[in-house]
């Protein structure tokens, strides 16, 4: 028994050319719809700028592939950086040791810092230092603070 409905073309040509026409009848279909004629007369009159914007990306592409691809411009940006990195990297670690340093000297000196102590280091340049600075980042703060 044939089935009528759905005749099965009888070789692949006539398959790809009956699937061909049903592609080209739905996108008929579709380019009759009145949203997507607004949709795409809004596309044709922004063509300029996407054409421009277009050229724009391709300039920038080439250029970006231009600078990746230039071994010595790479290095010499590398080197730019790591002269400007190097000496922060340097004071980190000096600072981050000292850090170190003095918790483990504080670990294990267990003496009682008496009030004496406590007049004696503040006659210390560093601790004035600290004061001076904690007094005037107060003071920031405190003004930042009024300005809201």
């Amino acid at each position: 028994m044939e089935n009528t409905k759905n005749p099965e073309p009888k070789n692949s040509e006539a398959a790809a050319q009956s699937a061909g026409k049903t592609l080209q009848q739905d996108l008929l279909e579709q380019l009759m719809k009145p949203e997507v004629q607004s949709s795409l007369q809004t596309l044709v009159e922004q063509l300029p700028k996407i054409t421009e914007m277009m050229t724009t990306m391709t300039k920038t592409y080439d250029l970006l592939q231009t600078v990746a691809n230039d071994r010595i411009l790479l290095d010499d940006m590398k080197g730019g950086f790591m002269q400007v990195l190097n000496p922060v990297k340097d004071k980190v670690k000096h600072y981050a040791s000292a850090a170190i340093e003095a918790g483990d000297r504080a670990k294990s000196d267990t003496r009682t810092i008496g009030l004496f102590d406590l007049v004696k280091m503040l006659k210390d340049p560093q601790v004035q230092k600290m004061f001076r600075f904690l007094q005037a980042y107060m003071n920031v703060l405190s003004e930042r603070e009024q300005q809201r």
